[in-house]
């Protein structure tokens, strides 16, 4: 026998009686869906971070021994990363604002896609700034 359900049942949006019949159309209030390139902008802009911070400590640590190279190359995924964010954080945004008759599918997420726009713009600006202050040690 399987276990009962975690949350209680919904109870149903409207019943509509079929006419010549004992039966009726029972139309159910379905949840949100969270959107995927929402929590998939916010991963990407925290990973986009996270980078940028590698490239910050490679070219301030590493200055003398030409560690604008290294911060150089960590500043591509980071870059990426933020760019990949920010444009999935735009379609998830249009696609949580898309208008949905009853039967398809709402989407939520406005605040995950929100939050991974701007950790996508952070974590851009901070690798370019990183490589930025890395070549200026390096030649200073």
């Amino acid at each position: 026998m399987p276990p009962p359900p975690r949350e209680a049942p919904r109870p149903p949006k409207r019943v509509d009686p079929v006419p010549g019949t004992p039966f009726g159309l029972v139309h159910l209030d379905v949840p949100g869906v969270t959107s995927g390139p929402a929590v998939g902008s916010l991963v990407a802009g925290v990973g986009s971070i996270m980078v940028s911070l590698v490239v910050v400590c490679f070219g301030v640590a590493g200055a003398r021994l030409g560690g604008a190279w290294a911060a150089g190359a960590f500043t591509v995924p980071g870059v990426l990363a933020g760019a990949a964010a920010i444009a999935a954080g735009l379609l998830a945004r249009r696609q949580i604002r898309r208008a949905a008759p009853p039967p398809a599918v709402r989407f939520t997420g406005r605040g995950l896609a929100t939050a991974g726009i701007s950790c996508g713009a952070g974590g851009l600006l901070l690798s370019l700034s990183g490589l930025g202050l890395a070549l200026l040690l390096q030649f200073a």
